[in-house]
């Protein structure tokens, strides 16, 4: 009998928190709020994050061997039209992710050539830099699908090379933050006056009680990511043990990095002298962050100018190596994962034949252009739609972060359908009366819909309009896509099955 080797719970642990945490979320959420932003990341984790691991993990625990991830838990729950729309949207917001990341991917391969972010002074026959960085996003796309459609799945070994690159930058991070502090004698660059600094913004755009609860969703994207773990469960050992308990340990241990590193920058960062600029954008954030930690750095070990120059070109530059082996690695993976798991674990008369069929290598070449061409068009039609880079990159990353929480909507809100299903076999139950069942649910709903709302509504109380229009987009055109894909399915079925009765 061949036994396959079964993930265990260190395994779990790492695999989660791979996925899960993000070195460049902390340099957006000190950019957003600064020290202000622990709180939420805090409260996000008691109220979002802790919850919801452990719903997916009852989900997970009860559905153990399904392969469809996602798909099957909603399936399982709330009936296959709305597993179809919530898993839709799902992948769409990986879409969404790819489109971000098509033209943030160019950012740390300028600041690895040059040391510094230089893609705002790119130009191409013409064509603003934002123009051209949008045309170079396409090109990327267009480039890893075609790669990816014809089996290059070891490139995706590229992808632990990045982790291990990230987790080196995360370590240098702190090493060189300890370091300034010591010599620095305590003294911090961004100083703490009070519980104000906790409580209140230095970004004036985030100075509104409305803006300041759009951050939620910046918080709850940050923890977003555990429901690809449902795919793997048929793989864990004892399952119905280790997931459980990965997430809760994950969740901790994640919840203590995200404060811990977002309270580091401010020891190299002052928030009005570096981030108070207007070539510093959610796209560079990180580039511009460690630059400066290396030129702190420097100074405080007392060297000269331009020793302390080169620190921070060192720096950013290993940091662009970094973020470019892991977008090129998860791209590779997420160009065809997400996708084929989806298709595979759904119902293959939901889709047109030429979507389910996999080519000779075993990857469903149509729908991967398909997807292709989506992402290009998106790209081409907020890149050319008149938005500076500041403001595209700000489109990008909202969009990317409702798209990511929208499909938790669904998670969340089929939780108490799934709770009522008696012929299910239970390993792991947390959530046993269904009084407080309903209570929890009903408490990361409205953050949720809060932090998705907010998060639309600002950019419309603002007249931004175009902010507000791809930001809102996203899930309505997918959701609309998803619907008509199912109410066309119906209507092929009905009729194949109409002739079969007549015979």
């Amino acid at each position: 009998m061949n036994k396959q080797k079964k993930i265990g719970l260190f395994s779990l642990i790492l695999m989660i928190f791979t996925a899960i945490y993000g070195f460049a979320n902390t340099t957006v959420a000190y950019d957003q709020m600064g020290y202000a932003s622990i709180i939420w990341y805090v409260l996000a984790a008691l109220l979002f994050f802790l919850p919801s691991a452990l719903m997916l993990a009852e989900y997970g625990s009860s559905f153990k061997e399904a392969k469809g991830g996602i798909y099957s838990w909603l399936a399982g729950s709330i009936g296959e039209k709305w597993a179809f729309i919530g898993t839709f949207i799902w992948l769409s917001s990986w879409i969404i992710w790819m489109l971000s990341t098509s033209t943030k991917v160019w950012i740390p391969l300028s600041t690895l050539i040059s040391g510094s972010d230089q893609t705002q002074t790119w130009s191409f026959l013409g064509l603003s830099s934002t123009q051209t960085v949008g045309l170079l996003g396409i090109f990327w796309i267009l480039a890893v699908t075609f790669f990816a459609t014809r089996g290059v799945n070891s490139i995706a070994k590229i992808s632990s090379l990045g982790g291990i690159f990230v987790m080196v930058l995360t370590g240098v991070f702190f090493v060189a933050s300890i370091v300034i502090v010591i010599l620095n004698h305590g003294q911090l660059a961004e100083p703490i006056n009070g519980i104000h600094s906790f409580i209140a913004s230095p970004n004036p755009q985030f100075s509104s009680p409305m803006a300041l609860l759009s951050f939620v969703t910046y918080a709850v994207f940050a923890y977003a990511g555990m429901e690809s773990m449902g795919g793997i469960t048929d793989s864990m050992d004892k399952p119905e043990k280790t997931f459980p308990k990965g997430l809760i340990i994950s969740t901790i241990a994640i919840t203590i990095m995200y404060s811990l590193s977002i309270f580091l920058w401010g020891i190299s960062t002052n928030w009005s002298q570096v981030l108070g600029k207007s070539q510093v954008n959610l796209g560079n954030i990180t580039y511009v962050l460690m630059n400066n930690l290396g030129l702190v750095l420097g100074k405080a070990m007392g060297l000269s100018g331009a020793a302390s120059i080169t620190i921070g070109h060192v720096l950013a530059r290993l940091t662009g190596l970094s973020m470019f082996m892991a977008y090129l690695g998860s791209f590779f993976v997420l160009v065809y994962s997400p996708l084929k798991s989806f298709i595979v674990g759904s119902s293959p008369k939901l889709w047109p034949a030429k979507m389910t069929r996999l080519n000779k290598a075993g990857m469903p070449g149509f729908a991967m252009w398909i997807q292709a061409i989506v992402v290009a068009v998106f790209i081409f039609l907020v890149a050319f739609g008149g938005s500076a880079a500041n403001q595209f990159y700000l489109i990008l990353t909202d969009m990317g972060n409702v798209s990511t929480s929208f499909p938790y909507l669904f998670l969340i809100g089929a939780f108490p359908f799934f709770k009522r299903r008696t012929d299910l076999e239970r390993p792991f139950v947390i959530f046993k009366s269904h009084l407080w069942t309903n209570v929890i649910v009903t408490v990361v709903l409205v953050i949720l819909v809060g932090g998705i709302g907010f998060t639309c509504l600002q950019p419309i109380l603002d007249h931004d309009y175009m902010t507000a229009f791809w930001t809102i987009i996203g899930p309505i055109f997918f959701g609309a896509v998803a619907w008509i894909f199912y109410h066309n399915a119906q209507k092929r079925s009905a009729k194949e099955e109409t002739p079969a009765k007549e015979n």
